[in-house]
């Protein structure tokens, strides 16, 4: 027997391949307010900005010469004129090349309130949204949904996704000991858990502070905290990963342009680790 049915799908060796797929990345970068998430964006190549609402500080840097002009639509005030936004980019000619979604926690607020008034009337209470906590279960459908889009958008016109999201404080239960605290980005466990495992980098990016335990001090002092460092792969203190062989720590230098590239030359650096040199046999040694 050469092929096997599965489903309305028949399968042969034929199908095997080597390959990846060559598509852009999916990107999450979350960090402490004032970091320059969204500088660092701006500087991505032929981005456009999708701003929820409440989440204009892209403007803000325009008006005052932060960043330069840089595309985006105007504020998206619900869950439907959002997703509004990413079928336009994945119907019309455009040569943008980067997504770029400001910010994920506002994306996961609009779905809530699309949830809450169609499936709970509006209620938020213990007899409505919040009830056992069916509405965060019900929203993760949409929120599927949304990471459908945008992965059709990712085939279909070759854009990465740069999504960028405020970071919180939780206190990580930890089964092997003593319970932590910890950073991660602000989304409900479940959201995060679906978007965690659909991204390909996730970001953490935060301030270098160094800290003095003197004895007879009380508290310990922090000092300096004016440089800021990208953070690549998880520890016990935040949330990160990286599918790219990115070096632990990415410095980000004194400008969003510098930040972007020294995460470029990390990319390139890392590819270029991952793929034998011309004429060079890569061998097996298992």
């Amino acid at each position: 027997m050469t092929d096997q049915v599965f489903g309305n799908r028949r399968f042969s060796l034929a199908d095997v391949s080597k390959a990846g797929t060559g598509l852009p990345n999916r990107c999450i970068m979350h960090g402490v307010e004032g970091v320059g998430k969204s500088s660092f964006a701006a500087c991505a190549p032929r981005p456009l900005f999708l701003m929820t609402k409440g989440e204009t500080g892209l403007l803000t840097l325009i008006d005052g010469g932060q960043v330069a002009e840089t595309a985006h639509f105007p504020e998206l005030a619900t869950w439907t004129d959002f997703l509004a936004a990413i079928d336009v980019l994945t119907t019309e000619a455009h040569d943008f090349r980067t997504l770029v979604i400001d910010t994920i926690n506002g994306a996961e607020r609009l779905c809530h309130e699309h949830v809450c008034q169609r499936d709970f009337g509006g209620n938020w209470g213990r007899d409505g949204f919040t009830s056992y906590m069916t509405g965060y279960d019900v929203a993760l459908a949409e929120w599927r949904r949304l990471l459908d889009a945008l992965d059709h958008l990712r085939k279909s016109r070759c854009m990465s996704i740069l999504a960028l999201a405020h970071s919180k404080i939780t206190t990580f239960k930890n089964p092997e000991g003593s319970d932590y605290d910890r950073y991660t980005v602000d989304l409900h466990h479940k959201t995060w858990s679906l978007t965690h495992k659909w991204s390909d980098l996730v970001l953490f990016a935060n301030f270098v502070a160094h800290i003095d335990t003197k004895k007879g001090d009380g508290k310990a002092k922090a000092r300096g905290g004016s440089r800021r460092v990208i953070y690549t792969t998880r520890t016990a203190a935040y949330d990160a990963k990286n599918r790219h062989g990115l070096p632990d720590q990415i410095d980000a230098g004194r400008s969003a342009a510098e930040t972007w590239a020294n995460f470029a030359v990390a990319l390139q650096s890392g590819r270029q680790q991952r793929e034998p040199a011309e004429g060079q046999q890569v061998v097996n040694h298992s």
